[in-house]
């Protein structure tokens, strides 16, 4: 049974919700073999919360749903390479953990979000292309159990497998052989299918790269893989069973180490990729430019398009031009020669003269107007382009915008903007359906130009006058049109066309075509641009012909509808997309009237496209039983910059079979051409586009650097050169040049021809026979360390995993991101509605596979979204730039995410060898060490301060309260407010001593406790604490401050309650009357054996009688008190405070801040350990001013009763906590006015300290001094104090002395332990703010925390302390004495070897300034870097979470606190998210990003959890070992948990 329980905890694709979900899979699965956990019941699925479901977040609303299928389908060359990848990794499956997800994050979009798959559906079931999809086996175990077959179909195949789908044999090749061999062994096999989901340690979990090592993992037996941690630790749950998981798949072997680096301006370098000394290299001879044939000139070619209209409207008007169909497939309407004529003049008539005045009109020759028109309404768009043609204005065609926030559309607003656009001409419906405000007016689409918008229907203008014409000339240089086109990110360039240009590309077209008069063509592309404006617009009319126009709306009810026009009309040309052939394929059922053989041109107009080939081969495979000829697809190649660069031409001979290339994807990635590597796997099966256009010359040049003749087996950039092309970028000079006026260069430096080339953005390279073969576009490349990947490649390599299955109609954008220096590729993928955790996650770990084994590239990483969340352009496809902009915001709203930056990333600095420090031989001469300064430094001397401290002659406070008792009865010590700001209680100082007289009574009398007893004090904040604290001084007890148990939430702060009462041995526990009822409540049993508490006094009846005598201690070195912390890493201390160092104290702080008994203080800070404690209870008795005493917990009814209290009072000095400052600072933002009005007045504060055991928050006390500066708050007056267990006030600012200064640091320097001082707003800067001025008596050294040696100046250190008012240990019933005697009594190891010092733990540096200080000498600056046992040790350096914890922050606005902890090596982040749970994923790779750009380092594992997750003690600081604790427990509930790999 042990092995089914490794079986299931090793490997975690048994996908877990949360742990409770996790349980309940787990009995599913081994219900048999396990008895019932304890505490689990399983009967009882638990619902976390209610869960969330996406209607109600309207952000998956705002996409549009018009356009839901892609232009990408399968291919099904490339399905059988990575089946036959996948299969080589047959066991080695990857060791990915999968996320943990909570059960509201799983509910699957709602259903409104879904279009139900019609049967156009673009992949449904485009899977099949034969039709019987039934057949291929459709779970994973059925796949798996095929792989054996699937190697032997592709290796005995007689045809290679990569142009198994072109072979000619009746069937369609390896491909469907393979899927009928499939769909038997299915049948057949009944033995049971591998169990996929859960694997055994047998099988070597390999996440390597093919070339990795293969080494088996010795199976360990049981359980054992489990229980065994990276530091050997035993841990059994479920997070670190994940962790090791993942620690282990991390520890393979990675890339080979690489040698050059890049300098990052420090000495952290990061690793620059070498080049590969076995890549391989071009080899060819510098390659000739080719040119096309000659462009014929036929007589009857008219002089200027405009010209060709005028002819045939005139001579042969009721020649049909147009037809336009409906969404029923019938024609709507047929737009004649004659009437496009007529309509033509009349708009252009009416452009000129019916806008504006007479005097002024709007528009003139030569002036840009956009045309609005939908895809449904061809007709109306060609009158409009005609009419400006006629008209000599310029049109610049765009989409209908259908909100006022499409995607896109504002870029497209620049574009108008730049072109000076001030008039679009739309249709009536069209005009009717755009957005309008409540006056009827169309609101200006955000980054548009204004406009007017002018309807061009016939029945809207008025007639030309008779004697008007067009003013028709031949084609010249001015510009005819511009079209849009869409760069790399997201930003729009207008392409301008002049008329000479216009029209030699329609004779090019028509040369190569072979157009002849009156022919009919179907065009189902987009009109508006590209191949379908070209030859659906523009060539049609030059040659008479008729033009079926299929809108996009029509494609989508029926995929087979312009398969049907071609059979009704006979058309003799149709053009199309591959998308439209794929979507035939699948709606066709064997149709009986279909027949293609009055086709002699199929145009492809994306035929460059990497995935196009398999889409032309099935089709023609299903279709040549119906009379397609292969001859007659035509695939071409186009740009918006060239037009047509290349187009194959329509043959008669059907015997000569178009060109084919096979190229290594490996050479590829070099940018060489490689035929077929015996790799059969990785190669990219390209088809030829045919020849050069007539009339032009085309060359390949060098895709970056000088334009630079390839070789003949080198990939470059194409260019042409002929008249048929853009002219420029209309508006933009400097990109014109780069692209529009480019000179190729001979490898002997001179250019080829003195005309210029223009770039077409496409890659490829001229094969044999002068024929073009596009290998992808300079748009979609991405360069991975030195390597060119192609996006549509790799889109291609994902779609052919399981496509059917998974992936929603084919979405999928492929982009990559720069981090660190370098590309990375981020996969982003719509997932169908119906699919589970399992199946996307079984699908992202063999994209991965698939990818790694084709590409040999890593993914960065993998995002699911759900179905139709993607943005999408206007016909559909999916918004690339839109989308990796929602990426890179954190707005994207990924279902599943899954980061592999520990494959990726291979350019991180190298780990960092510790060098071994200076011993006692460096040279150390008087005060100097390795020739600087040591860092040392002191307050001013107890001894030497005269004042007149009358305090200073008693020994003990509890002597100096009686002399006050005696000397000023009734002046007030203390003042108690509640949460309105009125004073709820004050003591004098007599009532004070009359209490504690009272309560010594009763500590000897009710509790019989001796002196020495140790007697803890349950108290909320109050006067009764500090009544208590002095009865048991004069009783000769032992005070203990205890926070006492919250009462909402007794579960969790009793249990420690519980154990400071019972570490500190104390013999009895004093409290008032509400917490003794507390104590004994039946929560409390619940929480903690109450049977076990020492007695409970409770001080609310007091004895009426004095005590005999007040108790004196025998000496000032016994103990005064006792103080608990729990330390920032969640340890509880203890530490002893002598009666002397109490005394010392407070004397200290009196000098500091000059306090007398005229004085008032103001305190917001919880009194139970550390400074809070000392000023609340001591400082008022020693100094003798009165303490207006602000409990922090009132503050959050009432936030601004501190500041008003201080206000109020006119206090001059104030101490609060981060947490009250931070609630100050988000409570009181928005209310500063209404504060002022109420005369709140901050001007008399001079200071205002933070007490704090940690490096300074800057930025909030920076926050908070710019906010309150209105209401008089000196910024000079914020500072901070520093604090620690062996010390609870090393520093504090005080009234004299310099202001607090700010140094920045180099961060990177830091982590080396070494301080390097920049200058503001350097690049990895960190502000650190002066810790306060350190106290009289104080002395501080700087030391190595390793060899104890003494650092100089600016050196990184562990701050020492010496100081009268040190504590004299640790008081623990464990007795650790080396830990004792390390903290509290160290000795240098060299130099000044005899005084003793104590160790704070924390690390930092002095700077002597410039300052001067109150004794007149230079002033020594302390500065805090954090904690040593808070630091991380990553990669041999020295992080401080908070550093790492601030780049979180940033990342993204919904994250409101992080906190990050290491784990076996594996740093973990987790974060807080304030938004809807939808977002969690969002943040994982933002989290990745920074934290890898920052500082260096990739994040494990991301926790995303709710806010106030993050434990917080009550001095603000985070409880990072408790998260930890919680985490590695699975007692977080977190949203969202992602195991990067």
């Amino acid at each position: 049974n042990s092995a089914v329980v490794a079986k299931l905890m090793v490997l975690p694709l048994s996908s877990d919700i949360t742990q409770k979900g996790y349980e309940k899979k787990r009995s599913k699965l081994i219900g048999a073999y396990l008895p019932q956990p304890p505490g689990v019941d399983q009967a009882l699925p638990q619902e976390r919360r209610t869960p969330v479901t996406p209607s109600s977040s309207s952000r998956y609303h705002r996409r549009r749903s018009s356009g839901s299928r892609d232009e990408r389908y399968r291919s099904d060359v490339h399905t059988e390479a990575v089946q036959a990848a996948l299969a080589k990794h047959k066991e080695r499956k990857m060791a990915v953990p999968m996320p943990s997800k909570r059960r509201s994050l799983v509910v699957q979009t709602s259903m409104d979000a879904y279009t139900p798959p019609d049967t156009s559906s673009g992949s449904e079931d485009e899977g099949s292309v034969q039709g019987d999809s039934q057949g291929t086996p459709t779970s994973s175990q059925g796949s798996i159990n095929m792989e054996h077959w699937i190697s032997q179909a592709i290796h005995g195949s007689t045809t290679s497998t990569t142009s198994s789908s072109s072979t000619q044999s009746g069937g369609s090749g390896a491909a469907h052989r393979l899927a009928d061999v499939m769909a038997q062994t299915h049948i057949e096999n009944h033995s049971a299918p591998p169990d996929v989901t859960t694997y055994t340690s047998e099988h070597s979990i390999q996440v390597e790269r093919p070339q990795g090592s293969t080494a088996r993992v010795a199976p360990k037996y049981g359980n054992a893989e489990l229980m065994e941690t990276g530091d050997g630790v035993p841990v059994s749950s479920r997070v670190s069973a994940k962790i090791q998981q993942l620690v282990n798949t991390l520890k393979r072997p990675k890339r080979p180490p690489l040698r050059e680096f890049f300098v990052d301006d420090f000495e952290e370098l990061l690793e620059v990729q070498q080049p590969d000394p076995n890549q391989p290299k071009p080899e060819g001879a510098q390659m000739l430019a080719m040119r096309g044939e000659q462009l014929g000139v036929v007589t009857n070619w008219p002089p200027s398009l405009e010209a060709a209209l005028q002819r045939w409207g005139t001579i042969s008007p009721k020649a049909p031009c147009l037809t336009t169909m409906d969404t029923n497939g019938k024609p709507l309407y047929i737009l004649t020669y004659g009437k496009l004529w007529t309509r033509s003049m009349k708009v252009a008539y009416n452009i000129l003269h019916k806008l504006g005045t007479k005097q002024e009109p709007m528009v003139r020759p030569g002036d840009r107007v956009t045309l609005v028109f939908p895809n449904n309404d061809p007709a109306a768009f060609m009158v409009a382009f005609y009419g400006c043609l006629l008209a000599e204005v310029v049109p610049v065609p765009i989409e209908v915008p259908l909100t006022r926030k499409d995607a896109g559309s504002q870029q497209i607003g620049f574009l108008l903007g730049s072109c000076g656009v001030t008039v679009a001409l739309t249709s009536d419906a069209c005009h009717k359906g755009l957005p309008k405000s409540p006056t009827g007016e169309i609101p200006q689409f955000k980054g548009w130009p204004k406009l007017l918008w002018f309807v061009t229907e016939s029945k809207h203008l008025s007639k030309p006058p008779r004697d008007w014409f067009p003013h028709i000339k031949d084609a010249n240089n001015d510009t005819a049109y511009i079209e849009y086109k869409t760069c790399k990110d997201g930003s729009v360039l207008g392409v301008t066309v002049t008329r000479i240009a216009l029209l030699t590309h329609c004779q090019a077209l028509t040369q190569a075509c072979g157009y002849t008069e009156a022919e009919t063509i179907v065009n189902v592309l987009d009109f508006k641009k590209d191949v379908g404006l070209w030859h659906g617009i523009l060539t049609s009319v030059m040659n008479m012909m008729h033009v079926i126009s299929i809108p996009y709306s029509l494609m989508k009810v029926n995929p087979l509808s312009w398969i049907q026009k071609v059979c009704q009309y006979k058309a003799k040309v149709a053009c199309v997309k591959s998308r439209d052939m794929h979507w035939a394929l699948v709606a066709h059922r064997d149709q009986r009237d279909i027949n293609l053989s009055s086709l002699r041109m199929l145009i492809v107009a994306d035929g460059a496209n990497p995935w196009s080939i398999s889409s032309c081969d099935a089709f023609l495979n299903v279709f040549q039983s119906k009379g397609l000829r292969q001859e007659v697809i035509c695939p071409c190649a186009s740009s918006p910059e060239a037009l047509t660069v290349a187009i194959r031409r329509p043959t008669d001979d059907s015997n000569q079979p178009p060109g084919r290339g096979v190229l290594s994807m490996h050479g590829l990635t070099y940018g060489v051409i490689r035929v077929d590597s015996e790799e059969k796997l990785s190669v990219l099966t390209v088809q030829d586009v045919g020849l050069v256009m007539p009339g032009a010359i085309m060359c390949s040049v060098k895709p970056d650097g000088i334009p630079q003749l390839c070789k003949t087996d080198e990939i470059g950039e194409l260019c042409v050169c002929a008249i048929a092309t853009g002219t420029s970028y209309y508006g933009l000079s400097g990109m014109t040049k780069n692209t529009f006026e480019v000179f190729p260069m001979t490898s002997s430096g001179g250019p080829i021809t003195e005309y210029p080339f223009i770039r077409t953005g496409l890659l490829g390279f001229i094969g044999p026979g002068g024929l073009v073969f596009v290998i992808g576009k300079m748009d979609g490349l991405m360069v991975v360390s030195g390597r060119r990947h192609n996006a549509d490649d790799i889109v291609a390599t994902a779609l052919a995993v399981e496509p059917m299955k998974f992936v929603y109609r084919g979405r999928i954008a492929v982009f990559s991101v720069s981090v660190l220096h370098d590309e990375r590729i981020v996969i982003v993928a719509e997932q169908r509605p119906d699919s589970t955790e399992e199946d996307s996650f079984q699908w992202m770990s063999r994209v991965l596979q698939a990818i790694d084994s084709i590409h040999q590239v890593g993914v960065y990483c993998l995002a699911l979204v759900p179905a139709n969340t993607l943005p999408k352009t206007p016909l559909g496809g999916i918004h690339l730039s839109e989308t990796k902009q929602l990426f890179l915001e954190g707005s994207l709203h990924p279902c599943n995410v899954l980061m592999c930056p520990h494959t990726c990333v291979t350019n991180l600095p190298k780990p960092r060898q510790k060098q071994p420090e200076i011993g006692p031989a460096s040279v150390m001469v008087g005060n100097l060490v390795s020739g600087k300064r040591i860092a040392q430094a002191s307050g001013r001397d107890l001894g030497q301060i005269e004042d007149n401290d009358q305090a200073r002659k008693f020994l003990f406070l509890s002597e100096v309260l009686q002399w006050r008792a005696q000397t000023t009865p009734d002046h007030v010590l203390y003042t108690l407010l509640n949460c309105r700001g009125t004073i709820a209680n004050s003591l004098t100082c007599v009532q004070l001593h009359k209490r504690a007289e009272k309560i010594a009574v009763m500590l000897m009398e009710r509790g019989h406790l001796q002196d020495g007893d140790h007697v803890a004090l349950v108290y909320p904040p109050g006067i009764d604490l500090i009544a208590a604290f002095y009865g048991c001084l004069y009783a000769g007890c032992v005070p203990i401050t205890v926070r006492p148990p919250h009462p909402q939430n007794i579960a969790t702060t009793l249990p420690t309650v519980k154990m400071i009462v019972e570490v500190s041995r104390s013999a009895c526990l004093m409290t008032t009357q509400l917490i003794c009822k507390l104590l004994r409540s039946r929560e409390a049993a619940a929480a903690v054996d109450v049977r076990t508490w020492p007695p409970v006094l409770d001080t609310d009846d007091l004895p009426k009688k004095r005590p005999a005598q007040i108790y004196k201690p025998s000496n000032p070195e016994t103990l005064a008190y006792l103080d608990f912390s729990v330390s920032t890493t969640g340890m509880l201390a203890g530490v002893k405070m002598s009666h002397a160092a109490t005394s010392a104290f407070c004397r200290s702080i009196k000098l500091q801040c000059e306090l007398y008994p005229s004085r008032e203080v103001a305190i917001c800070l919880d009194p139970y350990c550390g400074l809070g404690f000392v000023l609340w209870c001591l400082c008022s008795v020693y100094s003798g001013h009165q303490s207006i005493l602000i409990p922090p917990s009132e503050l959050e009814t009432n936030p601004a009763l501190w500041l008003l209290a201080v206000s109020q009072y006119k206090v001059r000095d104030t101490f609060c906590s981060y947490s009250v400052m931070e609630l100050c600072t988000k409570g009181l933002g928005s209310q500063t006015e209404s504060l002022k009005a109420r005369g709140l007045d901050l001007s008399r504060v001079r200071t205002c300290v933070v007490v704090a055991e940690e490096r300074p928050r800057i930025a909030l006390t920076q926050s908070f001094s710019k906010l309150f500066k209105d209401l008089g708050l000196h910024p000079r007056a914020v500072s901070t104090s520093l604090g620690c267990r062996v010390n609870l006030a090393i520093c504090l600012q005080g009234t004299s002395g310099p202001d607090p200064t700010t140094v920045y640091v180099d961060m990177r320097a830091l982590r080396h332990d070494r301080v390097r001082l920049v200058e503001r707003g350097s690049p990895h800067s960190l502000p650190l703010m002066e810790s306060g001025k350190i106290l009289p008596g104080v002395r501080i050294i700087i030391a190595n925390p390793e060899t104890k040696g003494p650092l100089g100046d600016s050196h990184l250190g562990e701050i020492w302390v010496h100081s009268t008012h040190n504590a004299s240990g640790y008081f623990t019933i464990y007795g650790d004495e080396s830990l004792q005697s390390d903290h509290f009594n160290s000795r240098l190891s060299f130099g000044d070897t005899q005084t003793i010092w104590a160790r704070t733990g924390y690390l930092g540096f002095l700077r002597r300034t410039e300052l001067t200080d109150a004794n007149g000498e230079r002033h020594d600056a302390l500065y805090v870097v954090g904690a040593l046992d808070e630091a991380m040790e990553l990669r041999g350096m020295r992080y401080h979470p908070i550093d790492i914890e601030t780049s979180v922050i940033r990342a993204h606005k919904s994250i409101t606190e992080c906190a990050v902890f290491t784990w076996t090596n594996l740093l973990v982040v987790v974060v807080e998210l304030d938004g809807s749970e939808q977002e969690a994923l969002d943040l994982v790779p933002l989290v990745t990003n920074v934290v890898l750009e920052e500082h260096y380092l990739i994040v494990g594992v991301v926790v995303v959890v709710d806010i106030g997750v993050i434990p917080i003690n009550s001095r603000g600081e985070k409880q990072r070992m408790h998260l930890r604790d919680g985490f590695l427990a699975d007692q977080l509930d977190p949203i969202y948990v992602a195991y990067n790999m």
